[in-house]
């Protein structure tokens, strides 16, 4: 621990540096410490709202510029595209018979 921030204060840095690498095990480890070291649930859910405010700015100046590269097509998305997409959510959203073998 740094001998600089007390046991709340080092927990917290932790805590958000656990939300910001997008770490389970480490947020599910932190919880409870952060309570050992005083910190209401309240204080706890308060510190996870703003470390996911900080690490969602970054995301989405990457998605802004991922778009940004990429023009976008006029009349929307094209029917090939569109069950790429739907193949890539997932089993559970992909369309029947995606037989063009993409994404």
């Amino acid at each position: 621990m740094n001998a600089n921030l007390n046991p709340r204060e080092s927990v917290l840095v932790a805590l958000g540096a656990a939300m910001g690498s997008n770490c389970i095990p480490c947020v599910e480890h932190l919880v409870p410490q952060a309570r050992e070291a005083g910190l209401t649930d309240r204080e706890i859910r308060a510190a996870i709202h703003h470390a996911d405010k900080v690490r969602q700015v970054p995301a989405r100046k990457v998605l802004d510029a991922a778009l940004g590269i990429v023009p976008q097509p006029s009349g929307g998305a094209s029917a090939a595209a569109a069950t790429c997409m739907s193949a890539a959510m997932g089993p559970e959203t992909a369309a029947p018979n995606n037989a063009r073998g993409c994404c």
